[in-house]
């Protein structure tokens, strides 16, 4: 008999180590490692408008007054104050299925660098053309540098034109990023299937 309690209790002990374990690498299919970004994590600062108008300003070498409105209305979409940033370039093409390459740096409050990101994506439509732009993208619910890179699917709502700015949106997971891009019309991203950032730059956009 006390056998057998020796043995029920050394299963129970493993059982119950074993729980612990999952419960330390995964939080909802996620590892716990505290560099990991995980959506507790919602601590970092957020940018005011005035700052991003003068950010914007000087990284798309526009008036203030031109980016102004587009961020005003970025806000008013989204409810909240960005906690990040990227500024970069980019190059676009259609010709039916299209591509888009970019090269930018991620700013946020907490970093005491920025951090380099590259994104590309592809898109089925009927547009056939290529441009060069400059881009200002502003970023809700990004509370850790590392959750930018990830793909995000689709894009919701069509892009709009103010003051001959182009803006969209791309949300993935929570995170939700509005770039503004000069000179590049109405195809400003509303035909676009899907983006990926990642930490290097990638020939195939998948």
């Amino acid at each position: 008999m006390h056998r057998r309690q020796l043995i029920l209790s050394g299963l129970a002990a493993t059982a119950g180590t074993v729980g612990l374990s999952a419960c330390a690498t995964t939080n909802n299919g996620q590892p716990s490692d505290p560099n990991y970004p995980i959506r507790s994590d919602q601590n970092a600062q957020a940018y005011t408008a005035d700052e991003l108008v003068a950010a914007g300003s000087r990284e798309l070498g526009i008036a203030a007054e031109a980016i102004g409105g587009a961020i005003e209305r970025i806000f008013a979409d989204n409810g909240d104050r960005p906690t990040a940033y990227i500024a970069g370039e980019e190059a676009a093409g259609a010709a039916a299925i299209g591509l888009r390459y970019g090269r930018g740096a991620l700013h946020m409050k907490d970093l005491s660098a920025s951090q380099e990101v590259f994104w590309q994506g592809i898109s089925i439509g009927w547009d056939i053309g290529g441009n060069a732009s400059r881009v200002f993208t502003l970023v809700y619910g990004l509370y850790h540098p590392d959750m930018i890179y990830r793909r995000y699917p689709g894009v919701e709502g069509t892009a709009y034109l103010i003051g001959g700015l182009g803006v969209n949106y791309q949300r993935a997971d929570g995170i939700v990023l509005a770039p503004i891009r000069t000179g590049v019309g109405l195809r400003a991203g509303a035909n676009v299937g899907s983006m990926a950032y990642s930490r290097q730059r990638n020939i195939l956009p998948f």
